[in-house]
């Protein structure tokens, strides 16, 4: 069943987004027909030649596999456009794009695409608090009240809480007036006051350390933390400490809708009628801390090592950030600090509206899995990101299978 548009824009910022309870409804989009799996003609088809990228020293007989199961996900999801990007030490590399960047010019899907990658944003933020306790300017068992005034129960709530997604507070993407305030005018500029004063008008959901519930929220003020103790605006911190170590030169924060060029469009049915949308100038300054960044492949490949393995944090606060609390009701997931796991693998996913992202590592294999699409619109209930990093991980980590059902 098709989840209504203000319904899943709630979650459209979540990582986790198939993990969080959904309660929102909308007429207008339950009304809207559902997809047809395996059409005859793939209306985002472009000739295989434009996309190529020769694998490096994988075994042919895999690659057609992945070749096969990726188009074949793509058509049956109605996914417009997808690159995925496989590193597999000792076994060879694959990097192939299918589909297309741009419906209307049918420009092809490319490797070389700045994207929006939502709540992967969630991991270069919270890496940044992390390297503020590294310093000793943050304490994870500190009430979030030591470091900023304001935030309700924050006398109770620790910063470490926030980072787990235990905190209880009430996510504002969840508030109605806020949806249909985006909705309304996908371009318009939320400063985080904005944001947190939809949050803020709500009660508490539970008490902090009590329960795990995913809330945008958290890195609004974790975003904030950053501000304050490390001096700067988060976008410029993130830029020197955490992007600019792991030399990453085309991952940034943006302050509005900038999206460099060449980039992908993005299509969504996250709107006020259920119609789909070209999203490419929307602005995600609704995301801020919590989702508006943007990437590349290559950038993300560099990413998930880091990560995963904590090159830029002690080995006292990575191990911190690895204990994983399970998530209710999903077996083998589990989120730690700004970082989740699934099955073995660590990374996190990203979506909102008109596109998705998942940047996984995964150590026993030290093998690395970064996919990048221009649509959030489900399928059969399912992410799209999540229907073909199961289809790919299925055939190269067969015993390792990356999967987070959604909700019905």
């Amino acid at each position: 069943m098709r989840r209504a548009p203000t319904r899943r824009l709630v979650t459209a910022l979540l990582a986790l987004s198939t993990l969080v309870p959904l309660s929102l409804t909308s007429s207008a989009a339950q009304a809207a027909p559902p997809r047809t799996a395996f059409t005859a003609v793939d209306p985002y088809a472009v000739d295989p030649r434009a996309d190529d990228c020769p694998p490096d020293g994988l075994d042919p007989a895999l690659v057609a596999r992945l070749d096969k199961a990726i188009e074949a996900t793509r058509k049956e999801a109605g996914v417009p456009g997808v690159t995925v990007g496989l590193w597999l030490p000792g076994r060879g590399s694959y990097i192939r794009s299918t589909g297309v960047a741009d419906k209307k010019t049918r420009a092809p899907m490319t490797p070389d695409l700045n994207m929006r990658i939502g709540s992967e944003t969630k991991t270069f933020t919270a890496t940044a608090v992390l390297e503020l306790v590294d310093r000793g300017l943050v304490r994870l068992d500190k009430p979030i009240s030591t470091y900023l005034h304001g935030v309700p129960d924050g006398e109770h709530i620790t910063v470490r809480q926030m980072l787990e997604m235990r905190s209880g507070l009430f996510s504002y993407t969840f508030d109605q007036d806020f949806v249909h305030d985006l909705l309304s005018d996908p371009t318009r500029q939320f400063t985080p006051k904005e944001l947190l004063a939809y949050a803020f008008r709500h009660p508490n959901v539970f008490a902090p350390g009590t329960q795990f519930q995913y809330s945008n929220t958290n890195y609004i003020l974790l975003g904030l933390l950053v501000e304050k103790l490390g001096k700067m605006p988060l976008a410029e911190f993130i830029r020197r400490y955490v992007t600019g170590p792991a030399h990453m030169e085309h991952t940034l924060l943006p302050k509005g809708a900038e999206f460099p060029s060449p980039h992908a469009h993005g299509y969504t049915n996250q709107t006020l009628t259920g119609a789909v949308a070209d999203t490419t100038d929307w602005n995600p300054s609704w995301g801020w801390a919590a989702g508006a960044m943007v990437s590349t492949l290559q950038d993300l490949r560099k990413w998930a090592k880091v990560v995963a393995t904590g090159e830029l944090l002690s080995p006292a606060t990575q191990a911190q950030r690895e204990k994983f609390i399970p998530v209710p009701n999903f077996d083998g997931a589990g989120y730690g600090l700004g970082l989740f796991t699934t099955h073995g693998w660590v990374g996190h996913n990203g979506s909102l509206p008109g596109y998705e992202s998942v940047t996984m590592y995964l150590p026993e294999q030290k093998a690395t899995m970064v996919i990048l699409l221009n649509t959030d619109i489900l399928h059969d209930g399912s992410e799209p990101s999540t229907l073909i990093a199961k289809a790919v991980t299925s055939i190269i980590t067969p015993k390792n299978v990356y999967e987070l059902p959604a909700e019905g």
